[in-house]
C-alpha cells in the first residue's frame, strides 16, 4: 500500500517539475529577448530542446500566456507576444503606481541593516555598469533594484503584482538601454530614494520615486519612436 502510495505522488510531482523547467527556461529567453517578440513556438522544436515530452511544454506555454508573455498564433500554435506602445506605456503606468507606493510603505517600515545592505548593493552594481559603460550589467542591476524596491515593502500581493510588470518592463529595458543616454540621473535618484527610506521618510521616498518614473515616461515615449512600436 505505502508503495502504490508513493509511486501515484511521484508522477505528478516529476511531471510539475518539467512544467517549471519549461516555464523558467522560456520565461527568462523572452524576457531577455533571446526569443524576440513575435518568434513562434513550436511545441515540437521546445520539448526536443529541452529533452521532455510535449505536454509540460504545453502547459509552460499557457501559463505564460495568463501572464502576457505569448499569445495564441492562429491557425495554430503559439508566440512570443508582440510588444505595442501602448502596452509599453500602460506596463509604465502601473509600475509607477506600485513602486512608489512600495518605496513609501518601505520607508514607513524602517528596514533594518540587511534590507538596507541589499538595496546598498544595488546602487553600487548599478554604479559600477555605469562606470564601466555595460549596458547590460547596468539593466541588470537596475531590474535587481526595482524588484528589491517592490519585495521588501512587506505587502505580497503588491509584490507578486508588480514582478509580473517589471519582467515585461525588462524586455524593454534591454532593448532600450543602448538607445538611451548613459542612465545618471535613474542612478542619483535610486541611490536618493535609498537615502529617504534609510531616513525613514516615506513622503520624500515616495515623491522621489515619482519624479523618476515622470521623467521616465517622457524619455520612454521618444524610445517607442526610436524602435518602431505602434499602438
Amino acid at each position: 500500500m505505502q508503495t502504490t502510495a508513493l509511486t501515484h505522488t511521484a508522477e505528478p510531482q516529476d511531471r510539475r517539475g518539467l512544467v517549471e523547467r519549461a516555464y523558467a527556461d522560456l520565461r527568462r529567453r523572452i524576457i531577455r529577448n533571446e526569443l524576440t517578440p513575435g518568434t513562434k513556438l513550436v511545441e515540437a522544436e521546445i520539448a526536443l530542446a529541452l529533452g521532455i515530452s510535449r505536454t509540460p511544454v504545453r502547459e509552460a506555454l499557457l501559463r505564460l500566456e495568463g501572464e502576457g508573455l505569448v499569445e495564441a498564433a492562429p491557425p495554430r500554435g503559439m508566440q512570443v507576444k508582440p510588444l505595442s506602445a501602448r502596452d509599453v506605456r500602460e506596463i509604465n503606468e502601473v509600475l509607477a503606481c506600485l513602486e512608489a507606493e512600495a518605496a513609501g510603505r518601505l520607508a514607513a517600515s524602517r528596514p533594518g541593516a540587511e534590507p538596507m545592505a541589499q538595496l546598498d548593493a544595488a546602487i553600487a552594481a548599478m554604479d559600477a555598469a555605469l562606470a564601466a559603460r555595460d549596458h547590460d550589467a547596468w539593466s541588470e542591476a537596475d531590474y535587481r533594484f526595482h524588484g528589491l524596491l517592490v519585495e521588501l515593502a512587506g505587502n505580497r500581493h503588491l509584490a507578486d503584482t508588480a514582478r509580473m510588470f517589471l519582467d515585461r518592463a525588462h524586455r524593454v529595458r534591454l532593448l532600450t538601454t543602448r538607445l538611451r543616454e548613459p542612465p545618471v540621473y535613474s542612478n542619483t535618484n535610486h541611490a536618493a530614494v535609498v537615502e529617504a527610506i534609510r531616513r525613514g521618510d516615506a513622503e520624500t521616498a515616495l515623491e522621489i520615486h515619482r519624479a523618476h518614473k515622470r521623467r521616465w515616461t517622457r524619455e520612454l515615449d521618444g524610445l517607442l519612436d526610436r524602435l518602431g512600436l505602434r499602438d
